[in-house]
Parts: structure tokens; sequence; C-alpha cells
């Protein structure tokens, strides 16, 4: 019976051997594909993500103004240079009629990169400028680190 117990153990031994299975050059070979792959998608799918959030920062910038036209309709002005976007989530000390908040949320959103978005008023086209300074959050740049504004002034993006 040991004898039986002990043949059936070695042929057990011997057909986990022969068992299918992957071996060192195949796992290689699939590696070195999926790294190509990776190396020929990756660069463009990044991009992409990278496109996704310019138009994220114009879409919020154009809410913004959404709101502050709101703003103005209630208050007769736009907000000052110093109270800001916040304006429009917070009542400003100096307002008698304010039918707030007017951002969705209660809070000003940072841009996509997780800046503030400047504010400032007067502009020099208009009665308020709203800025995101891009994937950099400094002025200037360009491609995603380019600013983007709602007065039309956004730098060239290539």
């Amino acid at each position: 019976m040991a004898m039986r117990l002990l043949a059936i153990s070695r042929d057990r031994r011997r057909d986990r051997r022969t068992e299918a299975g992957f071996t060192l050059v195949e796992m290689l070979v699939v590696i070195a594909i999926i790294g190509l792959v990776m190396g020929l998608v990756g660069p463009r799918v990044l991009s992409y993500l990278g496109e996704s959030k310019v138009k994220a920062a114009k879409l919020q910038i154009e809410s913004f103004s959404s709101s502050l036209d709101l703003f103005f309709l209630d208050v007769g002005r736009y907000p000052t240079g110093s109270e800001g976007l916040a304006a429009l989530a917070q009542r400003p000390g100096n307002t008698e009629i304010w039918n707030g908040p007017y951002l969705k949320t209660g809070a000003v959103p940072t841009d996509p990169w997780g800046h503030l978005y400047v504010y400032r008023a007067p502009a020099e086209r208009g009665p308020y400028a709203i800025v995101s300074f891009g994937s950099d959050g400094q002025e200037g740049g360009t491609g995603t680190a380019a600013d983007i504004s709602n007065d039309g002034t956004d730098a060239k993006r290539p």
C-alpha cells in the first residue's frame, strides 16, 4: 500500500511538470508587447487628458460668467477685485440685496489643476476677467500650461 501511494505521488509530480504554464521567454515577450503598446498609446491618452482639463477650465469660467451676470442683476454691480469670486458664494458685507449663493456648490471651485482662479475687476476688455493660469499655475505658458480666460486673450495652444 505504501509503495502504491509513493508511485501515485511520483506520477502527480510528473504530471505537474508537464502541466500547461508560461515559460520565462513567453512572459518576457508579453511584457515587451505591453510596453510597446503603452509607449505608443500612452502619450496620446495623456494629451487627451490635458486637453480635457483645458476644456473643463473653459466651461467653469463660462459658468462663473453666468453667475456673475446673475450677481449683477441682483446687486447692480459686479464684485470688486477685493471681493473676488467669493462674493458668488458668500454675501459681501456692503450689499443689501443678495440672492446667492450663485454657485451650485456654495463654494468657489479650483481649476482642474487645483489652482485658484484669478478674478480681476475692472479688466482691460470688460467689467471683469476670470483667469486660470493652466497646468503650471503661473502666468503665461504654452500648451496646457497656457493661461485660459474669459476675455478671449488665451495664449496660443500648439
